[in-house]
């Protein structure tokens, strides 16, 4: 993580690559990290964030950016569900401001990918999503609020051990982010909702859902596979097809408006 950019107070790290040879307008991404699954972050660590982002860039032409939210990694800051998705809309901003974007699409994966869907459906610059075993809510997290901050000090993502200040307030937040309710205002724009069939974290109806709260949501259930499509190349290259077709729908466009 080469970069940082400021949400809220907090310096977060950043990896951002250009593709080569990269027109001056070009398709953007910003891709979303998940829940650390252990202390030090385990299979879901931003530490494989920055390899995704290169193969993005070299594979589809995108220029791709990831980032670590608050209390991840070297990043400042505690983890509270709404600030990671400040931090979304803060990576949304330095993105903007670093690139002359032709579209912002979003690739988030576990609470990145439900966060991912929440952001979009609040921002029009944002043309489309895919989510990857994303939660159709964070009800299993709000019937015990208490059980996940333990857990959250557990693993680094809460450092500080008066945080929160206010623990009804950061509790709340976890029933009012709903990715199948904000999979209803994406309207027409590209949604991909990816889910592996034996995913032991988040019930593959959790995809179910949250497609068919979308009216044109491409659904695709990865056979055998678990939580951790980062890591299932099946996974991967459905996502590296979805990004070309995106880039190739610019392209269409373009074209028709010439």
């Amino acid at each position: 993580m080469d970069r940082r950019f400021v949400v809220d107070s907090n310096e977060l790290t950043a990896h951002l690559v250009h593709p080569l040879q990269a027109p001056a307008r070009r398709p953007a991404v910003v891709i979303v990290h998940g829940f650390p699954s252990e202390p030090g972050g385990g299979i879901n660590s931003t530490g494989t964030i920055p390899a995704l982002v290169e193969q993005i860039v070299l594979e589809t032409g995108f220029t791709a950016l990831g980032y670590a939210s608050r209390g991840v990694g070297d990043s400042q800051g505690d983890f509270s569900l709404d600030g990671w998705r400040r931090d979304l809309s803060g990576a949304i901003d330095y993105l903007e401001s670093e690139v002359d974007c032709d579209g912002i699409w979003l690739v988030g994966f576990g609470t990145g990918g439900a966060l991912a869907v929440v952001v979009a459906s609040r921002d029009q610059r944002v043309r489309g999503v895919a989510s990857l075993a994303a939660p159709a809510d964070f009800e299993d997290w709000a019937r015990n609020p208490r059980k996940l901050l333990l857990w959250a000090r557990e693993v680094g993502v809460v450092r500080d051990p008066n945080f929160p200040s206010k623990f009804d307030r950061w509790a709340a937040e976890l029933r009012a982010l709903r990715a199948v309710k904000a999979a209803e205002f994406l309207g027409n724009r590209s949604l991909l909702v990816l889910h592996g069939s034996d995913d032991e974290t988040v019930p593959v109806f959790d995809a179910r859902v949250i497609a068919d709260a979308h009216p044109s949501a491409d659904l695709r259930i990865i056979a055998g596979a678990s939580h951790h499509l980062r890591h299932d190349p099946r996974a991967v290259a459905v996502l590296l097809g979805w990004l070309e077709r995106q880039r190739s729908s610019l392209k269409t466009v373009s074209a028709a408006d010439s």
